[in-house]
């Protein structure tokens, strides 16, 4: 029987899409020849949908599934470092109800916050092209739709803030001109009441460099707690 849920439809569209060839063969094949550690376990391998609390007013967007992290766990900055640093952040700012994110059935909760991408399914190299980006966009535009109640959006990386300010344009939102540039803690006000801060990617490119660092990253939800709380 179908679901009323609007949220819950959504996701199994995303979960079914394969619109874009070449990250689902990307997708495929990560699971079909894994790295040793992850051998014999059953990978997800499908587009990812947005994880966390339905009725949220804090918004992530992120880049895209890790190729061994959501596309093998089938949730979203689940089972790889980047979702160590990222949890463990929304943790210490009253946003989940734990510290970890090992797999889909490990007990994380999200309160007030929801996790989503640009992108549904691991790139090679972690790169999308622009027309997967593209292709995409219908997805976020339809979460930012259903979370009317939405205050704060984080864009975690570049690719995750422009992902968001397209977003607004397409829905005919007000922008400022010239567009707000992307930094690390960047807070940008729009004349509707959101809020949208930047925060380098948890990557291990970007952790491992100490170019992020944990305090950094915890100062960025400390932002949005803030602004939630006014």
């Amino acid at each position: 029987m179908a679901t009323a849920d609007p949220l819950a439809r959504l996701n199994a569209r995303i979960v079914r899409c394969r619109r874009c060839p070449r990250l689902v063969e990307h997708r495929e094949a990560a699971a079909a020849d894994p790295p040793r550690r992850y051998r014999g376990q059953r990978y997800w391998a499908r587009p990812l949908p947005g994880f966390g609390d339905p009725r949220a007013r804090l918004l992530l967007v992120g880049l895209a599934p890790a190729a061994h992290g959501g596309n093998r766990t089938g949730r979203m900055f689940t089972g790889d470092r980047s979702g160590d640093w990222l949890y463990r952040a929304l943790w210490e700012t009253g946003f989940a109800n734990q510290p970890t994110s090992e797999h889909a059935e490990d007990g994380l909760r999200l309160r007030d916050a929801y996790v989503t991408a640009t992108i549904r399914c691991a790139p090679p190299a972690n790169k999308p092209a622009l027309e997967e980006i593209a292709s995409c966009e219908a997805y976020l535009l339809e979460e930012l739709r259903l979370f009317e109640r939405a205050r704060v959006v984080v864009g975690l990386g570049r690719i995750g803030w422009l992902a968001y300010l397209r977003a607004r344009r397409t829905r005919g939102q007000p922008l400022p001109r010239p567009l707000p540039l992307f930094g690390h803690a960047a807070v940008t006000r729009f004349t509707d009441g959101t809020a949208l801060i930047g925060s380098y990617h948890p990557s291990q490119q970007n952790t491992f460099t100490g170019k992020l660092t944990r305090p950094m990253l915890r100062r960025v939800f400390q932002t949005a707690r803030a602004l939630l709380d006014g």
